[in-house]
Parts: structure tokens; sequence; C-alpha cells
């Protein structure tokens, strides 16, 4: 098995991709809103391991070993300053999707409430 050491990327590598999203994704959004918006987002550490804890506590019960975390974008309605935001939502075993049919999608394992506890940073907090 992998470290998280060796899945982590450089900072100049992280630098990259965040100028990329800004340049292309970014750039579209804050043209056609007219607007800039959030686009880095701060979870607590506390709050996003009482939700992983959580997530393996109930995928246990639920007899699924291996579940994974969906990282999903979001927006808010126009009542809101700042309109993007994320929230994460469990999925069911990763490694059974992988072994059953390498290119189907996991799915979500709605029986899990996502969390969406996140602060945005405004203005944006560039890498």
């Amino acid at each position: 098995m992998e470290s998280s050491s060796d899945k982590q990327i450089s900072v100049e590598k992280a630098r990259e991709l965040q100028k990329n999203w800004i340049e292309n994704q970014g750039s579209a959004i804050d043209k056609a809103m007219a607007m800039t918006d959030v686009r880095d987002f701060l979870f607590d550490l506390e709050e996003l391991q009482e939700f992983l804890n959580l997530v393996r506590t109930k995928s246990k019960e639920q007899g699924i070993s291996n579940p994974g975390i969906r990282i999903y974008f979001g927006a808010y309605g126009e009542e809101y300053k700042k309109r993007a935001t994320v929230f994460l939502q469990a999925t069911n075993d990763i490694l059974a999707y992988q072994e059953s049919d390498p290119d189907q999608q996991v799915k979500n394992n709605e029986e899990i409430e996502p969390i969406n506890t996140v602060q945005g940073g405004f203005p944006p907090i560039d890498y």
C-alpha cells in the first residue's frame, strides 16, 4: 500500500494546478457572473475528522468495507454574496466497484448525509 506521502504533490504543482483553474474555469465563471466568487474552501480539521469517523462507522455497519468520499462543487442562490461552495458525500465500496467493473462509477451512499461546514475564502486566497 502506498503511503499518503506517495500521493502528495509538491507546493509548486499545487500552485500550477490552481493557476490553471483560475485562468480557465475561474475566468469563465467570473466573466459569466460578472463577479469574482469564492474559489478556496476551508474545513475545520475536527469537523472533518468527525465526518470521516461517521462515514467509517456507518459504512462498516452497512457492510461497506472501503468507502470513499466524493467532493462536489455547489452554489448557493443569489441571496448569498459568496455563492460557491463544496460538500463531501460518502460513497459505497470503492474496491468492489473497481474489481467488478473499473469503468463503472462508484455510487454515493445516500444513507449518510453530506457535510457542508466549509468556510469560503473571500476574497479568494491564491495558493
